[in-house]
């Protein structure tokens, strides 16, 4: 959904990404954030990532880029927690991306249901 810029040896990488999950709105599917990962990639990922990034920007939120959906992040994490702070009502605690879904479309991605089952 949107990428940001990292810190230190990764200042000029889009390193820092908020992802989301689909939920049914009132105009059809969207996605909808659920929480932010900056690492669990490894270099050679980074680089493709920011390319894609810089590729695929939609919009600009002064340090932030908006891209369309087209990369899938598998992502780890501790737990699942109702959250009043994104547009999804759930947050993810410790996430993680634990392997990126090339070979996965955005539209098979996981839906907000599947979280809420998980959330505490």
């Amino acid at each position: 959904m949107y990428a940001q810029r990292g810190h230190g040896k990764r200042s000029s990488f889009y390193s820092d990404y908020t992802f989301g999950c689909w939920r049914d709105g009132e105009e059809g599917p969207e996605l909808v954030p659920v929480g932010k990962a900056y690492f669990g990639y490894t270099d050679a990922e980074l680089t493709e990532i920011d390319k894609w990034v810089r590729n695929n920007t939609i919009d600009r939120f002064g340090p932030v880029r908006a891209v369309p959906p087209g990369l899938v992040f598998e992502v780890a994490f501790d737990s699942v927690h109702r959250s009043k702070r994104h547009k999804s009502g759930l947050a993810m605690r410790f996430p993680r991306i634990h392997r990126l879904r090339w070979d996965k479309p955005p539209d098979e991605a996981d839906r907000v249901e599947s979280l809420e089952a998980m959330a505490e």
